[in-house]
């Protein structure tokens, strides 16, 4: 197993050469003695053990303290370190998937975004972090903002949110609130923010509570992108959980993935009571309805033609934060259908 080395943040990019050498040095002797890594003290918390992840989507991370100067990457990261009081951490953000929610925007209005996109290891070093919180594994690679171990080499440690794990010993079989909120008090480990973490899970936990699932037996597809043939949220990650929680069958639910590609012939075979529509700035709802109702087979589509369209922006599509309010927008817009 990979393993990063516990990082000070006297690490920084403007000393590469001298960090270099010491995270090599470091990452030779971790090795070694990777079975038994003992636990790290946090100097500015007295006796409390430090926070730490062991196989994080198949990489350890050990830290000698709750990281201070964090670049997020993706909605996910950003919006869960801003719900746990922590905006004052974030140095900078990227590959935003829409707006901040309201309740947020105050705090996130100072957080520079550094790229529309996965950033590049230049951007990503140049504001000097100690960590990288990336909402998928894709965006730490050299393409993007570097290798989980070459950051390692600059003192910069990272993590990625473990539902977002590929490798199938690490991915979710399915996603459930139950692991979206172990993955909220893991982070809470990871930043130290413990009692934040138990807050928000509370206050989830009773805004779920809440919700009144419909109960109409309603068949629905999660509609993300696509034209030729649709990019659909299949069977096992977050559009599966807001749709099953909310009440709704979903078409693609036999399918053993996040999200999926779906020919037309077995959305038209299976005629959804309801098209869940994935709202994004570069591939609007508007768009994907107009795509629906110009198209004379899938104008035929039951949804289609009662007009029985629900939308959830593209940030709250994704397991997160958003996912509990996700779902009571999805029952909520329902009953406005006059369906729910």
């Amino acid at each position: 197993m990979p393993l990063l080395p516990s990082f000070d943040r006297s690490f920084t990019p403007r000393g590469r050469r001298a960090s270099g050498l010491l995270a090599l040095a470091s990452l030779i002797a971790l090795t070694a003695g990777c079975a038994s890594a003992p636990a790290h003290s946090n100097p500015d918390a007295g006796d409390a053990a430090a926070p730490a992840v062991t196989d994080n989507c198949g990489v350890e991370v050990a830290l000698d303290h709750p990281p201070q100067r964090v670049v997020t990457i993706k909605s996910t990261t950003t919006e869960l370190l801003l719900a746990l009081g922590l905006g004052d951490r974030i140095v900078g953000a990227a590959f935003l998937d829409g707006p901040v929610p309201e309740q947020w925007a105050d705090d996130a209005a100072g957080i520079p975004v550094i790229s529309d996109f996965a950033p590049s290891q230049e951007a990503v070093l140049d504001l000097e972090p100690d960590f990288v919180f990336a909402g998928w594994e894709s965006n730490l690679t050299a393409d993007a903002a570097g290798e989980r171990a070459t950051l390692a080499s600059f003192g910069v440690g990272t993590y990625v949110a473990p539902s977002a794990c590929k490798a199938p010993e690490y991915k979710p079989e399915k996603l459930t609130f139950d692991v979206l909120f172990d993955e909220i008090a893991e982070a809470g480990d990871v930043f130290g923010a413990e009692t934040e973490a138990a807050e928000l899970i509370d206050q989830q936990r009773e805004r779920l509570a809440d919700i009144e699932p419909s109960t109409a037996g309603l068949t629905a597809l999660w509609y993300s992108s696509g034209s030729d043939t649709p990019y659909v949220g299949a069977g096992i990650g977050a559009p599966q959980l807001v749709m099953e929680t909310a009440g709704l069958e979903n078409i693609a639910a036999g399918i053993e993935d996040t999200w999926t590609s779906l020919g037309w012939e077995s959305v038209i075979e299976a005629d959804p009571d309801v098209i869940v529509l994935v709202d994004a700035s570069w591939n609007t709802a508007a768009k994907k309805i107009e795509l629906l109702k110009s198209n004379p087979v899938t104008a035929e589509l039951t949804a289609v033609r009662r007009d029985r369209f629900v939308v959830v922006p593209f940030a709250a599509g994704e397991a997160g934060v958003r996912s509990v309010e996700a779902v009571a927008s999805v029952v909520a817009q329902l009953g406005e259908l006059g369906i729910g």
